[in-house]
């Protein structure tokens, strides 16, 4: 009701300033993925594009904005700091709305977004190549107390990285030494830049038969791969699902969000997004902002106590 009161006042104030209300859309729209391109967030927010661009006449592209070692967080700034009109879309994973305000970053506090909804959980694996010296997270536990394991990972504020290092803390191991990277796929493992990554299984589907796979960072197991056991079965305190959702500034008027919450929806239940999830592991699917944003609010108090785990 607040967002319908909004857009009307916002409606009244342009009336009596002289404007013309336009109607949404009228101008390109652009949907900002924090990654580079290539992975499930990346081909979905291309789908829901292509439909917004055929749903309504106007030109609508994902614009990727990777962080460089930053995660999604020089990313969400953008979209942050861009007008709040509906024309510029965020399509953040868990990190975003649950930490993004909290970890001293000027322009996300205090917190700027509001989820239209959530659309994808990644099929997030902690992988290490086949011929290892462990075939477990049991056994890397213990080969990790006299031997140095390097972890790759995709920034260490996200909520994967976050549950492994809290899974080491529990198993009374440390990680010989980790890095933030850009991209995580078959060659961060074959270049020996990491041994063990923490990816999503769509980036090393090419090599899935080189790897072995430890964990997953899933609240079910992964179809594609059914003997790898979860993290939360390993250890019932890091039950996490990771997801990803569309984001919008808070002062976005009601119009807007509706206009493209329609869309996002068809999308995901399309054949091609569902053959996606089939293919990958991954679940699409559409959970609406109310529940999108009870999710967050459940997932904030999980992190929280994985980061009173970690001081």
């Amino acid at each position: 009701m607040r967002h319908s009161i909004a857009a009307i006042a916002s409606a009244i104030a342009i009336t009596l300033a002289g404007g013309a209300f336009a109607e949404f859309p009228e101008k390109p729209i652009s949907i900002v993925v924090p990654w580079p391109p290539g992975d499930l967030e990346d081909v979905l927010s291309r789908m829901i594009a292509e439909d917004l661009q055929d749903a309504y006449g106007v030109a609508a592209a994902v614009v990727n904005k990777p962080g460089g070692g930053g995660g999604p967080f020089p990313g969400s700034v953008f979209v942050a700091t861009s007008p709040p009109d509906g024309y510029t879309i965020g399509s953040f994973v868990i990190a975003v709305p649950t930490i993004g305000h909290s970890i001293g970053i000027p322009e996300l506090t205090p917190a700027k977004f509001d989820p239209l909804g959530i659309f994808l959980t990644y099929p997030f694996v902690l992988a290490a190549s086949k011929g290892a010296d462990f075939s477990s997270m049991e056994e890397l536990a213990e080969y990790a107390k006299s031997n140095k394991v390097v972890l790759g990972h995709f920034g260490a504020q996200l909520a994967p990285t976050r549950a492994t290092f809290a899974y080491a803390k529990n198993a009374g191991f440390e990680w010989g030494s980790e890095a933030s990277f850009d991209m995580l796929d078959c060659n961060s493992l074959a270049s020996g830049d990491a041994d063990v990554i923490n990816t999503t299984l769509q980036l090393v589907l090419p090599c899935i038969d080189d790897l072995l796979f430890l964990a997953s960072i899933t609240d079910q197991r992964i179809p594609l791969i059914p003997d790898t056991p979860t993290l939360g079965e390993l250890d019932p305190s890091l039950n996490l699902a990771l997801w990803n959702g569309l984001f919008v500034h808070k002062d976005t008027p009601a119009e807007a969000r509706e206009k493209i919450i329609a869309v996002a929806r068809e999308t995901v239940a399309s054949d091609r997004a569902q053959k996606l999830a089939a293919d990958t592991g991954a679940l699409v699917y559409w959970m609406d902002a109310e529940a999108s944003a009870a999710q967050i609010e459940a997932d904030i108090e999980t992190l929280a106590k994985i980061a009173g785990l970690l001081e």
